[in-house]
């Protein structure tokens, strides 16, 4: 048996990107990798992050949240998902917990996260500062300058893509600048050989960034560890701020994904925070079929 036998999960999005939200508060269990890849793969809790509440660690905070993706493998951020814990935390009966003005602290491996409330279904997350540097972000060798870096697919006097931009979001980021539209790239072909390069040791998420005008970002992502998403909220930040140091954008713009748009700002105190949509699809529980041999 699992532990997660008849457990209540809700299953949401944000702007597609596909969330499962588990309350284990006031409990020991821990998902385990196994668990996790078998909740994703059953088409009624298919996800792409599963954001998991514990108990708070830190003074302060109304939980911490271990994020899974669909291999099983835990992510540091997710800002999508952060939007929907937010949502299930300040609306969902059996989740809910007071929380003035709408906002709430949540902890993460990434650290911590204050998320506010804007509109029924709009949130604001603070996805605090952008790493930079390329032992944080992290990078296998030193860059001094990971605006842009040394890697590209196909020809070297005619590469498909080159020189990304190198960002830390909670996870790491490489975000390459294309001319044309992204979906007109083969990403799915493309994302998973960039995304276990060797110049990645935490592997990378994967980003197309068509820049339309200086406040306007199109956006296609392959995600690591969950493979082609219809939204990346940490993405959508790292292209914002990849842009933004090259000087092709302002510091402020609307990122627009395949499943909608983010309005991304990076502020004077060098914090990034994303706002954008929550949605609850249904709720279920995991049937015991689904979790046996997960282990």
């Amino acid at each position: 048996m699992s532990p997660l036998d008849h457990r209540r999960f809700l299953k949401m999005n944000g702007l597609g990107n596909e969330i499962v939200v588990l309350d284990l508060r006031g409990t020991a269990i821990r998902v385990r990798p196994g668990e996790a890849r078998a909740i994703a793969a059953d088409p009624a809790s298919r996800f792409d992050q599963m954001m998991v509440l514990h108990d708070p660690a830190t003074p302060g905070t109304d939980a911490f949240v271990r994020i899974y993706n669909t291999d099983g493998t835990e992510a540091g951020a997710c800002g999508n998902g952060t939007r929907c814990v937010a949502w299930a935390m300040l609306e969902d009966p059996a989740m809910a917990r007071p929380a003035p003005e709408g906002r709430l602290t949540l902890e993460t491996r990434a650290g911590l996260v204050a998320v506010a409330r804007v509109s029924d279904v709009d949130f604001t997350v603070d996805m605090g500062a952008p790493r930079l540097r390329w032992d944080e972000i992290p990078l296998r060798e030193p860059f001094p300058d990971t605006r842009r870096i040394e890697l590209q697919v196909g020809p070297i006097d005619d590469p498909v893509l080159h020189s990304p931009g190198a960002v830390g979001m909670g996870n790491p980021h490489a975000v390459f600048f294309v001319a044309r539209d992204p979906a007109t790239y083969d990403l799915a072909r493309i994302g998973p050989l960039l995304e276990a390069h060797p110049i990645f040791p935490d592997r990378a998420n994967i980003s197309l960034a068509q820049v339309l005008d200086r406040h306007h970002i199109r956006l296609r992502v392959w995600e690591r560890g969950a493979g082609l998403t219809r939204a990346c909220g940490t993405a959508a930040c790292a292209a914002l701020v990849a842009a933004a140091r090259l000087r092709m954008t302002g510091r402020e713009a609307v990122v627009t994904l395949p499943g909608g748009d983010l309005a991304i700002a990076w502020g004077e105190d060098d914090h990034v925070r994303m706002t954008g949509p929550t949605e609850l699809e249904h709720e279920g529980t995991f049937a015991p079929a689904l979790l046996a041999g997960a282990a």
